[in-house]
């Protein structure tokens, strides 16, 4: 089915993954803060950790130990947060409130969906695979299935031509400004996704996406407009 909205005429939707799709801060911010607990150091509150949760390994180790990428113990942290992360990754990680009526509205007007997310395909199989909100997703596109993740437009390019449809009739939507840069390259019509895990200094009404939700059922207000 094609959905007419403001943008190009839809015939699929494509979703960033943590912070849009589901809530995945408590296991990711749990990983993190193993490493302090193991280290003898004061547990921090998930608060801490969620802002920075899009950030992965980089963003939650600098809020759990304050060392940036450029440390030279940074590979081993970021090596020891995965392998915690891949310990928990589905234990306390949920959808979003409204986002299995979107999918399921989606599914009931037949308009393809997927997921597009820079998380490795390590992560994203088996944690997508083990929540059933999945089971209809048409395609999975992660950090590794193109030599480039996002802000780069590959990904997004790969995820369309998985489902055969031109990329103009692809909507995005995401949490985060990588998500719609990618997307305006990839020439998509884009959606920015104002519930995720936004840093303190965000500002999604400046990232030029086509259009700004503040929960996934304004995503589905407005495919239901058409």
């Amino acid at each position: 089915m094609r959905v007419a909205t403001g943008f190009s005429p839809v015939s699929a939707v494509l979703f960033d993954l943590d912070g849009t799709l589901i809530d995945s801060a408590p296991d990711l911010g749990a990983a993190a803060d193993k490493m302090r607990v193991d280290r003898g150091l004061p547990s921090l509150p998930l608060s801490h950790y969620r802002h920075m949760s899009g950030a992965g390994a980089r963003g939650l180790i600098g809020v759990a130990f304050g060392i940036a990428p450029e440390h030279q113990d940074f590979p081993a942290l970021r090596d020891e947060f995965l392998n915690n992360y891949e310990q928990c990754m589905t234990e306390r990680t949920f959808a979003f409130e409204g986002v299995s009526e979107l999918i399921a509205r989606l599914v009931a007007i037949n308009l393809p969906w997927g997921v597009v997310t820079n998380k490795a395909a390590r992560f994203a199989v088996p944690l997508t695979r083990a929540m059933p909100l999945f089971d209809s997703a048409r395609t999975l596109v992660c950090g590794d299935t193109t030599p480039h993740t996002k802000p780069h437009p590959a990904p997004l390019l790969e995820a369309a031509r998985q489902l055969n449809i031109a990329p103009a009739h692809c909507l995005y939507v995401g949490d985060d400004e990588r998500d719609i840069v990618a997307g305006l390259a990839a020439g998509m019509g884009t959606v920015a996704a104002g519930y995720g895990y936004l840093g303190k200094a965000a500002q999604p009404s400046s990232w030029g996406a086509h259009a700004l939700i503040n929960s996934p059922a304004a995503l589905l207000q407005l495919l239901d407009k058409a």
